[in-house]
């Protein structure tokens, strides 16, 4: 028998008589695994990118503070409407007596419109790049946190404010300023410096307990020394709004 042909034939005989290693058995499984993945995707896709979009968190904050303002018109409406109702002429003395109680309350709760003599307090962030900060000077340090805005609505009230905003919303007893990063968040809106707090009141009384402030000053030690921005003005007579979101307390302690 020739040699070549005799080779063929044992080659032959080995690859009948050979045990299929794990490997290869797993093979065909994966394969019709892969296909079942695949048509799966096909139908559920549709024609369309199954991929998740990168998430825009500045874009995702825009949207979140949009529905924050819908929702805090839609409870002023509401609160109209209960107003209307509860001046209505029926009733009882007793809730008559309530309601024109409420009503002197509501100007010093917020609940109600303000009209004074005003101070405005600007607080903004430093014009420097991170470059260019003074030796010994972090990036904290060159914009304005939670305790700089929270010094100056402490001191106005202190100083006898009988009102108060902070940008454009109306401070309630329930109020929290927040800070995260150099935005400001307050009762659900996000704000970007500049941060304005606004005070009805005398306003050389609320200037002079702002100078006199302790934090107050040691923020104005650094306006000094890396630029923080700082503007106190006069306003004139000027109407403060009446608060319009939720008054609902979450959370409290008792005062010991």
């Amino acid at each position: 028998m020739p040699v070549i042909p005799r080779l063929r034939s044992v080659a032959r005989a080995l690859w009948l008589t050979r045990r299929p290693s794990r490997w290869s058995a797993l093979v065909p499984v994966v394969a019709v695994l892969a296909g079942l993945l695949f048509a799966t995707t096909s139908q559920v896709a549709r024609g369309t990118n199954l991929r998740a979009e990168v998430t825009d968190v500045s874009q995702l904050i825009r949207a979140e503070d949009a529905r924050n303002a819908e929702r805090t018109a839609r409870v002023g409406e509401l609160r109209a409407e209960v107003d209307a109702l509860s001046q209505d002429k029926g009733g009882s003395t007793r809730a008559k007596e309530d309601t024109a109680r409420a009503d002197r309350l509501a100007p010093a709760a917020g609940y109600a419109p303000v009209t004074g003599d005003a101070l405005r307090v600007t607080l903004d962030d430093a014009d420097i790049t991170a470059d260019a900060l003074p030796e010994g000077v972090s990036v904290d340090d060159v914009v304005v946190h939670q305790q700089d805005v929270q010094a100056v609505v402490n001191a106005l009230w202190r100083g006898g404010a009988t009102g108060m905003t902070v940008m454009d919303q109306r401070i309630i007893s329930t109020s929290a300023v927040r800070c995260v990063g150099n935005t400001l968040i307050l009762q659900g809106r996000v704000y970007s410096p500049p941060f304005t707090v606004t005070a009805t009141g005398d306003p050389a009384t609320l200037e002079a307990e702002l100078s006199a402030d302790p934090q107050v000053q040691i923020y104005l030690q650094y306006v000094e020394k890396v630029g923080l921005g700082w503007l106190v003005e006069q306003q004139g007579r000027i109407t403060l709004p009446a608060y319009d979101g939720s008054s609902t307390l979450r959370h409290a302690r008792p005062e010991r």
